[in-house]
């Protein structure tokens, strides 16, 4: 897809854009970082309370009128309730920009991921409710839910009930298989009653990045010596061997490649059907890079590494293996219990920024 501003030169993101399969995501909803994105092919955005906390220390002074518009508007809302509101408020923004490339492509991208509440991860009624909340914000949202026990309960029927999805909070093969089937038996269900599912478009999100960054926290816990660039290739090898299961079995989902830490979590996944995701500053950086781009998405990763990261980290194996995890233990895994921290901690972080303009710290004055 060609878009208004583009580069004349192809930078390595645009180039892969416009020669491979290969889709871009902005893994940010900030309209500057989105803006650049854009202009190197990007076709879609995500948008949590993470990057709403990013986006607000960035851009406090233009932020800051509506949070007081907010407060004076809602005279009983809760610091939560005005943060959350601050989260639809960005997403409907960006979603707005995507709009175009959302009807070009009938569904398929120009979409923005806005997250349902991480709190939330335990209660699939609660998920499904705020979904089909998100879903009528704008026509082109694509609803992030937790790969969670109850996270995979409230996909399948958030599906049934005409939500695209994102799922999240996932690093396993496990996990991913659990998402597709799940949003096959929604689609399923939707097909059955003559319900639309051709404007569609599903994802499942890896982050490839925070398995990684786990065995390399196991290393100095069990005093574990192993090449440390083996450490970069564990969520790679999970996210090929998930691309090769889905496309044996047909899953109508695509995968996502998200948590960026080295090149390869892009470059080794040019040419598949899939979506990078990658912040600004790793977009940048890419875009600055020689790196060739060309279609590595079937080429394995190396036995050797393959089979060291297994004999030396039990997690690895479940990690990597279809049923390494039962849909039970995808709440207790490592990786997502920090993953969860981090998010519901930046909830409260969020509604934080709102409360110093709610209520001003007069030992600040």
């Amino acid at each position: 897809m060609t878009t208004a501003g583009a580069p004349t030169h192809k930078s390595p993101l645009h180039k892969m854009t416009q020669t491979t399969r290969t889709c871009l995501w902005n893994d940010s909803a900030s309209i500057q970082e989105l803006q650049y994105s854009i202009e190197h092919g990007a076709v879609g955005a995500t948008c949590n309370p993470v990057i709403v906390l990013g986006v607000l220390k960035k851009e406090l002074p233009t932020w800051k009128a509506r949070i007081s518009s907010l407060i004076k508007d809602r005279p009983t809302a809760t610091e939560d309730q005005i943060a959350w509101q601050l989260v639809r408020d960005i997403s409907i923004q960006a979603a707005k920009i995507l709009e175009s490339i959302f009807h070009d492509q009938g569904g398929r991208n120009g979409r923005l991921s806005i997250q349902t509440d991480p709190r939330l991860f335990r209660d699939a009624r609660a998920i499904v409710e705020q979904s089909v909340d998100f879903n009528t914000l704008a026509a082109n949202m694509i609803v992030k839910i937790p790969a969670t026990s109850a996270g995979i309960v409230a996909i399948e029927e958030a599906t049934y009930r005409g939500v695209t999805i994102n799922a999240t909070v996932s690093f396993t093969l496990s996990q991913a298989v659990a998402v597709a089937e799940a949003i096959e038996r929604g689609l399923d269900r939707r097909q059955a009653e003559g319900k639309d599912i051709a404007s569609m478009g599903p994802v499942c999100t890896i982050m490839v990045g925070r398995l990684d960054d786990w065995l390399k926290v196991l290393v100095d816990k069990n005093n574990i010596s192993i090449d440390p660039g083996y450490l970069e290739w564990a969520g790679v090898a999970v996210l090929k061997k998930a691309y090769r299961l889905f496309k044996e079995r047909g899953y109508r989902t695509r995968l996502l490649s998200a948590a960026f830490r080295n090149h390869m979590q892009w470059s080794e996944f040019i040419g598949g059907d899939l979506i990078i995701s990658p912040p600004y500053s790793w977009q940048v950086r890419f875009n600055a890079s020689d790196i060739e781009v060309r279609s590595r998405i079937d080429e394995p990763v190396r036995d050797e590494i393959e089979n060291e990261l297994s004999r030396q980290f039990p997690d690895y194996r479940r990690a990597s293996t279809e049923h390494g995890l039962s849909i039970e233990e995808f709440d207790s895994f490592a990786p997502t219990r920090r993953t969860l921290r981090q998010f519901i901690s930046a909830c409260y972080e969020l509604s934080g920024v709102v409360r110093d303009i709610l209520i001003p710290d007069p030992d600040a004055a």
